[in-house]
């Protein structure tokens, strides 16, 4: 369970995905609202609404843990993850264009486990964003533990 609740939680998006401003990329202000969106799912126990997050063919490289691909294998993934952590907070620290349609975010994050007595744990991240549609997503996700 340990290695589970290590594998943290990053993300993105209102609703579906951050919208997308016309010809725009994404800009820091716009990751930090999808992050911001992420935390309250994952403090919401919400694994279906961080999978709608996702691109369909995403990929999550947890630590310790397979690769989930995919919007299923994510919320598997992700309902797991969301029942032993409380108090995620998630920043973004950069984000870099990668074309019209790609964003490079990289963050921290922090959360407390819900276990007794809770710890913190904390680390980075790094979100490849793909335009889908209107919006922003995640396409690929990795991250890592401080401890």
């Amino acid at each position: 369970m340990k290695a589970v609740i290590l594998s943290v939680l990053i993300a993105v998006g209102s609703g579906g995905g951050v919208q997308a401003k016309p010809h725009g990329a994404l800009d820091k202000a716009a990751a930090q609202a999808g992050e911001n969106t992420f935390a309250a799912r994952a403090n919401a126990g919400d694994a279906a609404g961080i999978a709608k997050l996702y691109t369909p063919d995403a990929i999550v490289l947890p630590p310790g843990a397979a690769r989930a691909e995919g919007r299923p294998a994510i919320e598997r993934y992700w309902a797991d993850v969301v029942k032993g952590v409380t108090d995620v907070k998630l920043t973004t620290i950069d984000v870099r264009p990668l074309g019209p349609d790609a964003a490079q975010e990289t963050g921290s994050f922090s959360m407390k486990t819900r276990t007794t007595p809770p710890q913190t744990l904390s680390g980075k991240f790094v979100i490849i964003w793909r335009r889908s549609g209107g919006d922003w997503k995640l396409a690929t996700d990795i991250w890592n533990s401080d401890q």
